[in-house]
């Protein structure tokens, strides 16, 4: 639950031209947090996403109407390098991958601090993405995953400038690519293993979501398959006592259920999608079943992999030996298609104490928890990384009646926290 923030916080006007923000040596991030968020540069910050907040829900229209199905994000993407283009960072480009980042210089030398939302949506190509505004809300399948957060950067960005706030590290803001489903964060497993960036990140913010006290801290690995069954198949009365890819599919499923898992680090897993077959009155010659794994714990994540294996080659071999293979055997492929990496960063880092003295110092209270996000990828690489919420509120995510609200002080209030959070991790001057 969060704590009310005096309304004169927010009341703020005051501009300055040289900020005086620097830590004293040795501070503490929860000293740290609260003398940047008492500054008058932060205020003077936070006054520039209150004056420009309708501007933010423009850039949030007029994002969100582009259409960024997976693995189709190339039109959202050129729209955005321009906008960080058209906000004054150097060294703007799209990656290989896709991704768009632009640099925001800082005055030391050094590694850098990355602040990214995905450019992606789960929608289908053809969705309409039109929005529509009823008062203060916006409805719109992607609005809030994660387009709003998108225009979130970019309120950021102008509001460090007009207050004139020089941070110590450089921060790289950044549109990633293929982070829902299938595009198993292709995105940003690009820019940690290959992009130009890899070994210059100190800090990773993946802003995804609205809540602004929440700290994903604790990235929550998976393993998916699509596991194909195949047989001779052939008509189902003359052929009747042949194996079936059926059964063999039916008994792997409903032992794969009896395997017991741990609740504490939790472990979980489903049967998620199935389809094949030809017609009511033939034995089928193929069939699947999707699978999904997850565990924030990848050694107990690792385990559950090769139990399920093991499962799934026992139910072939069983169903070859219930029924005639006399037209041929039951066989298996076991396809990969999802493998999102598990890992976690200490509440006793920097990064996560300065990002929850932040939230504190700006009238919430902490919320820690583990989801799968684009901060999985540097997590597994020991990179300090979590996933914040970019403020306001918002529901039914991932379906067609998504929608935020845009009502004003309560989304400034909540940008400004991931902001103060950027600013202990990059450091100011």
């Amino acid at each position: 639950m969060s704590r009310p923030l005096p309304a004169a916080a927010f009341a703020l006007s005051v501009l300055i031209a040289a900020p005086a923000l620097a830590a004293p040596q040795g501070a503490a991030p929860k000293d740290d947090a609260a003398r940047i968020v008492a500054s008058p540069a932060f205020r003077a910050a936070t006054a520039v996403l209150d004056r420009e907040h309708d501007r933010t829900v423009q850039d949030i229209i007029t994002l969100t109407e582009i259409p960024a199905p997976p693995f189709k994000e190339e039109a959202r993407g050129k729209a955005y390098k321009a906008m960080l283009e058209a906000h004054g960072l150097t060294d703007v480009e799209v990656d290989a991958e896709g991704n768009v980042m632009g640099l925001r210089k800082g005055t030391r030398p050094g590694p850098l601090v990355v602040v990214s939302a995905h450019l992606d949506t789960v929608f289908p190509e053809g969705t309409d993405v039109k929005v529509r505004r009823e008062g203060t809300k916006l409805f719109a399948p992607g609005v809030a995953d994660d387009t709003h957060n998108l225009a979130v950067l970019l309120a950021w960005i102008r509001a460090l400038d007009a207050a004139k706030i020089k941070t110590q590290s450089d921060i790289l803001f950044v549109g990633t690519v293929g982070e829902e489903g299938a595009g198993d964060l292709r995105g940003v497993r690009y820019f940690f293993n290959q992009g130009k960036y890899k070994d210059r990140t100190k800090a990773f913010f993946s802003v995804d979501g609205l809540d602004p006290s929440g700290i994903t801290h604790v990235g929550v690995g998976s393993k998916r398959y699509r596991v194909t069954f195949n047989g001779p198949g052939g008509h189902s009365y003359g052929s009747f006592g042949i194996v079936n890819p059926i059964a063999a599919m039916g008994k792997a499923i409903a032992d794969f259920y009896e395997v017991q898992v741990p609740t504490s680090p939790k472990v979980t897993y489903s049967a998620s999608v199935t389809g094949g077959g030809t017609s009511v009155n033939a034995i089928p010659n193929k069939v699947f079943t999707e699978f999904d794994m997850r565990s924030a714990d990848a050694g107990e994540l690792a385990k559950l992999d090769t139990r399920f294996k093991e499962i799934m080659q026992a139910a072939v071999e069983h169903e070859n030996k219930a029924r005639s293979t006399r037209v041929g055997q039951v066989s298996i492929e076991i396809k990969p298609i999802g493998d999102r990496p598990a890992g976690q960063t200490a509440k006793d880092t920097p990064l996560v104490a300065g990002t929850a003295a932040a939230i504190t110092a700006l009238g919430y209270t902490p919320q820690y928890d583990a989801s799968s996000t684009d901060a999985n990828a540097p997590m597994a690489l020991g990179i300090p990384a979590i996933t914040i919420g970019g403020g306001g509120s918002g529901g039914r995510a991932h379906s067609l009646d998504e929608w935020i609200d845009v009502e004003k002080s309560n989304s400034v209030r909540g940008m400004s926290v991931g902001l103060a959070a950027v600013l202990v991790a990059a450091g100011v001057n």
